[in-house]
């Protein structure tokens, strides 16, 4: 059972195959068996009478979109009297008094919620070792990184410890451990998932999107989790489509750009499997067509100036005083502050905050946060012009397959570059999705879809039609042939 999909698990668990309750406590073995890859900060204790109670209105039948389903939360999502740490110290103690919007959609559509997943330290990272909790594993190879910040999610739903789970992406931390851990992670359009009670890193950036092993199990989640929320005033009220409905309709005369210098600067090997990747949609009827991204290359520095600039803001509400970590015996308000902070947070958190406090300054602002800001605007309008030749963009997720646990930590600049082909589409608000395209060396690589705003069953149906054709997604971690 663990080896199905979401989708084929619905299917089995509506024919009375197995109980939610049976494949609930297989999931939670299967946790224990793999504690070493520390996907997990935390487990529901209460998980396996959710499932008994999914069972119950099975058997009545009082039918949901994801009834009996495990998904596991990450730990950046505030979950109601349960532990939510954001992977830092800071809040390492911190009981949440209410649900995210997206906890409570996705049990509102029947899910069992499992557990909180490790990540990166409040989603700064790109390997998922910046964790007061310890880095974790990738379960490919566990000497590599998950990629980060959503690396828990990524291998627990690639090692089979839970059906599906959701994450966060700022610059690609849906994406890139998606990539890395060989499974599907879809970032939405901005405001087409609430962001209410999603421990904030960056406001303007960060999305929430779900991570499984196909499109078609991504799909059933984002409709779940989607939806207008008057509680975050970012969110769309445009109407949610039937993403389960639709991904499986035929694609007609469907045009996919091509920004050739990515191409060119990217390793032959990463190249070669996205190049088998364009063959394959072409067999299926799609055409692709180079496109222009004048500013692309700008993306990784008005990003780092911008995220750092909303960090710093965002994380001033830790201070020691109303929630979180707190230090002994401060001696006054200021020793209080500063030792609350310097003891709570962690070095990566820390050099951020400098650096968006830095670019924030008087002396600095148009120097830096407002000349970031309109490079941004350049970066969208680029995309708006392409989509006016092309349906949706093909690229490379990561420039490479997972790298070694350790091998980037003190060199900043190449473990900022990972997030080289995602930021963009988090600087535009677009949906982008990676779905599993090969291996290098054993270790999986992803295809990079970005799509129009708002047009996620676009690139899901891509995703969908590729999945069909191919096995790569199916493969998991020990059964590589």
């Amino acid at each position: 059972m663990l080896d199905q999909t979401l989708t084929e698990q619905l299917t089995s668990l509506k024919n009375g195959d197995y109980s939610s309750y049976e494949l609930t406590d297989a999931y939670i073995k299967n946790i224990e068996k793999h504690r070493d890859l520390n996907c997990y900060i935390s487990l529901n204790e209460k998980a396996l009478e959710e499932a008994k109670r999914a069972d119950l209105l099975r058997s009545k039948k009082e039918m949901k979109p994801l009834l009996g389903i495990p998904i596991a939360h990450k730990d950046i999502f505030c979950e109601n009297e349960v532990k939510t740490t954001a992977g830092s110290k800071m809040l390492e103690n911190f009981l949440s008094p209410y649900d995210a919007t997206v906890v409570s959609k996705l049990r509102e559509a029947g899910a069992v919620s499992i557990g909180k997943t490790n990540m990166d330290e409040f989603a700064m990272g790109s390997s998922n070792e910046t964790s007061f909790f310890g880095p974790v594993k990738n379960p490919w190879d566990e000497s590599r990184v998950p990629g980060g910040s959503s690396g828990g999610s990524a291998a627990a739903v690639s090692a089979r410890l839970c059906s599906a789970a959701t994450g966060t992406d700022t610059g690609g931390s849906i994406r890139q451990p998606a990539s890395f851990c060989g499974i599907t992670g879809l970032k939405p359009t901005y405001g087409r998932v609430s962001r209410w009670g999603m421990i904030a890193y960056a406001s303007s950036l960060d999305q929430a999107g779900p991570m499984a092993i196909s499109a078609e199990d991504c799909a059933i989640i984002l409709r779940e989790m989607s939806g207008y929320d008057e509680k975050d005033s970012t969110s769309s009220k445009l109407q949610v489509a039937d993403y389960t409905s639709l991904i499986s309709k035929p694609i007609d005369r469907v045009k996919i750009g091509i920004f050739r210098p990515l191409m060119e600067d990217l390793d032959t090997r990463v190249g070669k499997l996205l190049e088998e990747t364009i063959r394959e949609l072409e067999k299926n009827g799609v055409s692709f067509v180079e496109i222009e991204l004048p500013n692309f290359g700008f993306a990784i520095p008005a990003y780092y100036v911008i995220a750092p600039a909303e960090c710093s803001a965002n994380l001033s509400r830790y201070d020691g005083v109303r929630f979180g970590y707190r230090c002994d015996n401060p001696i006054d308000l200021k020793d209080l502050y500063q030792r609350s902070r310097t003891e709570g947070l962690g070095r990566e958190v820390k050099n951020r905050i400098m650096a968006g406090t830095f670019a924030l300054t008087a002396g600095y602002y148009d120097a830096y946060y407002n000349k970031a800001q309109q490079v941004r605007r350049l970066i969208k309008n680029d995309f708006v012009e392409a989509f006016k030749k092309v349906d949706a963009i093909i690229a490379p997720t990561t420039p490479s397959a997972a790298f070694r646990l350790g091998e980037k930590s003190n060199r900043q600049k190449e473990m900022y570059l990972q997030d080289i082909y995602t930021t963009s589409a988090n600087l535009a608000g677009l949906p982008a999705l990676s779905m599993p395209a090969g291996f290098l060396n054993n270790l999986p690589i992803g295809a990079q879809l970005i799509g129009n705003y708002f047009d996620e069953r676009l690139i899901l149906s891509i995703a969908h039609l590729y999945q069909t054709q191919t096995d790569w997604h199916l493969t998991r971690p020990g059964k590589k042939e």
